[in-house]
């Protein structure tokens, strides 16, 4: 999933730090590293109990996109712990296994203070519906 993250990411020309940390397993490493980062926005691919997202969330103030894994449950468990975060510390979340859709949410951000990337997205969009344009019989 991940793979698939950075390289729609890189296919815009976006700069991409790709990281494998544990919520869990190396929470102030992950703490740390959260809070020295100078992204702009971060992707948390997460699965099972899917802290990652909401743990990044609580350590920084940019915006954070949550890609709920299909591992067990359908999901499902993973969706719920991304979407059902407190008030106050929020997570944008994707579909299951959505890292596409992921991506171009960072990258939509991203626009936001680089506007070359929103030409960039329009064409994107502008291919996907001409390559998905067919004649239903």
């Amino acid at each position: 999933m991940g793979d698939v993250i950075y390289n729609l990411l890189r296919e815009f020309g976006v700069n991409v730090e790709y990281r494998i940390l544990s919520a869990h397993r190396n929470p102030k490493k992950l703490a740390e590293y959260v809070e020295s980062c100078k992204a702009d926005v971060f992707v948390a691919v997460a699965g099972l109990s899917a802290a990652l997202p909401g743990f990044i969330a609580s350590h920084t103030l940019k915006p954070v996109i949550g890609v709920p894994r299909n591992v067990k449950l359908e999901g499902i468990d993973s969706l719920l712990s991304i979407v059902q975060m407190p008030p106050g510390i929020p997570v944008a979340c994707v579909g299951i296994d959505s890292g596409d859709n992921a991506a171009l949410l960072a990258i939509e951000i991203l626009s936001l203070k680089y506007p070359e990337l929103r030409e960039k997205l329009a064409e994107y969009r502008k291919r996907k519906a001409e390559s998905s344009s067919e004649v239903i019989e």
